[in-house]
């Protein structure tokens, strides 16, 4: 057993597990540098970044600042999200003029507009299903999925009852039109690498 599955299961039987908690827990372990590390659905998932990810992240805030601040952009920072214990750090994050931040210093995800994220391997599944529910859920009006293992960029808009409406399927190489959402932009992926 290790310190974070003996304090996790000591708040699930005293029903105070909080995503403050775990956490908290986290911030303690020896977590190696460039690891990702979020919780979707009460479930801790850690992955290291890869070169490929990098790149295209970056392609994709450098294309983002012509539009936002950089105090707008966030990149692997902690947002929480509606259903159970779902605290995301988003590949990236573009948030509204209006935004600011909660009493503990975190983005809202109210004024969250914009959501990337790039495909890891062993978390694809949490981005294509609970991680989109969540953000179909809170309202965010564009969620880009960028996969370099099939080369192609997933655009999700329109979010309603939970769900979003509205999906475009764009090969690396071509340009998503994201003209007419919240971004008023044309994301260009001519340079996003493939695994």
């Amino acid at each position: 057993m290790t310190v974070l599955h003996d304090r996790i299961e000591m708040a699930e039987e005293s029903d105070e597990l909080t995503l403050d908690a775990m956490f908290e827990t986290l911030e303690k372990m020896p977590i190696p540098e460039g690891t990702k590390v979020e919780i979707v659905g009460g479930h801790i998932f850690m992955s290291p970044q890869r070169q490929t990810h990098w790149e295209i992240i970056l392609g994709i805030l450098e294309q983002l600042r012509d539009k936002y601040p950089i105090k707008r952009l966030a990149s692997d920072v902690r947002i929480d999200f509606p259903g159970y214990l779902n605290g995301f750090a988003c590949d990236v994050a573009a948030l509204t003029e209006r935004s600011v931040k909660d009493g503990n210093g975190r983005w809202r995800y109210q004024d969250v507009e914009f959501v990337a994220e790039v495909i890891s391997k062993d978390t694809a599944a949490n981005d294509y299903g609970p991680k989109k529910l969540a953000y179909a859920t809170a309202g965010v009006p564009v969620y880009l999925i960028a996969d370099p293992y099939q080369g192609k960029c997933h655009l999700f808009t329109k979010p309603k009852n939970g769900e979003y409406v509205s999906e475009l399927s764009v090969a690396f190489g071509e340009d998503v039109n994201m003209t007419t959402t919240p971004l008023g932009l044309t994301l260009h992926t001519g340079d996003f690498p493939r695994d």
